[in-house]
């Protein structure tokens, strides 16, 4: 069962291009480890006054991702990072299932509401594929219909639909506290 793991860093001012540059490098470095199965760079939003750089990253299994974490490459990009980023500014989060797809520096969403996105993106997905694959493949052994058309449907959704409607559910999954009102605190 694949293993996935977001990270963030802030990184210190006026850094962040060579931190994103150093990042680059290391995400190519780290492919050549075997149990690295993928890696994602979140940036901070263009115009954001935010520092905070996330990464995913998914590993074949538990032992993988020990094995990588320990690896001389992994403690190399530390020493590389250090300097590039505040001091004790970074999260290690493991994901679970569904929270893949909810990246960001904030912990996950409910489960249910995670639910309710997924089953957003699944619908139309698998609707439009019903109709676009479907008639092609309908004549295959049942095994490898279903195979390919979950292959195609998880695929669609894990790198087209669900970063679209994570990023339009996200006030909703991700809601910001709300700031005291002016009237609690003169209240008090």
């Amino acid at each position: 069962m694949p293993i996935h793991v977001a990270i963030t860093r802030r990184v210190r001012p006026g850094r962040e291009a060579e931190f994103q540059q150093a990042l680059r490098d290391f995400f190519q470095a780290s492919f050549d480890h075997g149990g690295v199965l993928g890696a994602t760079m979140i940036v901070p939003s263009p115009g954001s006054d935010s520092r905070e750089f996330g990464i995913l990253r998914t590993f074949a299994d538990e032992r993988e991702r020990d094995a990588f974490y320990a690896s001389p490459l992994f403690k190399s990009w530390e020493t590389r990072c250090t300097p590039l980023t505040e001091s004790n500014s970074w999260t290690y989060q493991p994901l679970h299932g569904l929270e893949a797809w909810f990246r960001s520096p904030h912990p996950p969403p409910p489960k249910w509401k995670m639910a309710v996105a997924t089953f957003l993106g699944v619908l139309p997905v698998a609707m439009f594929l019903s109709v676009t694959l479907g008639p092609w493949i309908k004549d295959w052994p049942f095994l490898v219909r279903n195979a390919v058309f979950n292959a195609a449907v998880v695929t669609i959704l894990s790198w087209l639909v669900m970063p679209v409607v994570t990023r339009l559910l996200r006030g909703w999954l991700q809601p910001r506290p709300q700031s005291p009102s002016p009237l609690s605190t003169a209240n008090s």
